[in-house]
């Protein structure tokens, strides 16, 4: 399992639309979308590294009150083992309504 398909998974256990990258067809009144940051070899000892630190970024939006979205999002993935590095707010888009809110999040995963 890699840091994308356990995020999908945590997120559509809430009950929230999840696409990767763009979301596709309708967009729902509030949905998430799941972007790849990077994965990198961070923790080891010797020139042979056992684990890789996979990193993502989820973009929460709403169209309306994000904060308890927000809180779901953030208690699950901590409670899910993940770190998380960033939560900010991006703010609100005129064109379409919807408000922005961006959680950085990583784990670790052995290498097989």
């Amino acid at each position: 399992m890699n840091i994308t398909q356990e995020l999908d998974a945590l997120i559509m256990g809430l009950g929230l639309p999840v696409e990767m990258g763009v979301f596709t067809g309708k967009a729902p009144e509030e949905y998430v979308i799941v972007t790849p940051l990077g994965d990198a070899f961070a923790l080891y000892a010797d020139d042979r590294p056992e684990y890789e630190t996979q990193e993502a970024r989820l973009s929460l939006y709403s169209k309306g009150n994000y904060q308890a979205t927000k809180r779901r999002l953030t208690k699950a993935l901590l409670l899910a083992g993940f770190t998380i590095t960033l939560r900010q707010f991006i703010g609100r888009e005129d064109d379409t309504g919807y408000f922005a809110y961006t959680i950085d999040a990583q784990k670790l995963y052995s290498l097989e």
